[in-house]
């Protein structure tokens, strides 16, 4: 389970996060293209951009459940 506590600081402010056991595997930028990117100096994924469509949300909330490492969150700040 994801620690928000121990989120990547490349995360925007909100809903979902991607904490430091990100193993970079792609899953998530896959999904979600709209709202996940990789920090390519760090090697792992962050959220660049919070959902604001329905769709976005299903597609993060997809990437969460398929995330490998369990590394994303969805309990961060509203």
């Amino acid at each position: 389970m994801a620690d928000r506590e121990d989120k990547n600081v490349e995360n925007v402010a909100g809903k979902f996060y991607v904490d430091s056991q990100c193993i970079d595997c792609d899953l998530c930028r896959e999904t979600a293209p709209n709202n996940f990117t990789r920090a390519d100096d760090e090697g792992y994924s962050f959220v660049f951009k919070q959902p604001t469509t329905d769709a976005e949300v299903e597609q993060c909330r997809e990437a969460l459940e398929g995330c490998p490492v369990e590394a994303i969150g969805e309990d961060g700040e509203s």
